[in-house]
């Protein structure tokens, strides 16, 4: 600041930004109450995110269990879902080619970018209701969605 300003006293103030979540990343795991067919998950999943169609790999394994998730762009983290254990990968945006990175380890699930955000909206407009009682708040109610399905 003193190098731009060297004629006169920069009014600044430093703020610490201490992050409680420090250790959270993009994606989460987590275990399913009981394993599942691969092809019972597939339709569940396609059902409970509003997913028009899951562009998903071979199965590795008769069943799931462990399920590794990132909502939006996820592909970058399939090192960490592979790393991690899980079963299944469920994610968006994965390229041709990237599909050929779960090299027999993990089932890749990708149902969409909208369809793995869509929800965002109501888990964060319930955490402001709570934290902010008092505030009125609207939520939109508008799809934003660019990619339609024939």
């Amino acid at each position: 600041m003193v190098k731009a300003h060297a004629y006169e006293e920069v009014a600044h103030q430093w703020i610490k930004l201490d992050n409680a979540l420090q250790d959270v990343g993009g994606g989460m795991i987590g275990e399913l109450p009981e394993e599942t067919d691969v092809n019972s998950f597939l339709q569940m999943l396609k059902a409970n995110m509003k997913a028009t169609m899951v562009r998903h790999t071979e199965a590795v394994k008769a069943s799931v269990l462990r399920v590794a998730v990132c909502g939006g762009s996820g592909s970058f983290l399939l090192p960490d879902a592979i790393a991690a254990g899980a079963d299944v990968f469920v994610t968006a945006d994965f390229k041709y080619h990237q599909f050929f990175d779960a090299d027999g380890k993990i089932l890749i699930a990708d149902i969409g970018h909208f369809e793995s955000e869509q929800f965002t909206i109501e888990l964060l407009g319930d955490w402001f209701k709570q934290k902010f009682p008092t505030f009125a708040s609207h939520l939109t109610a508008i799809d934003t969605n660019p990619v339609f399905y024939m």
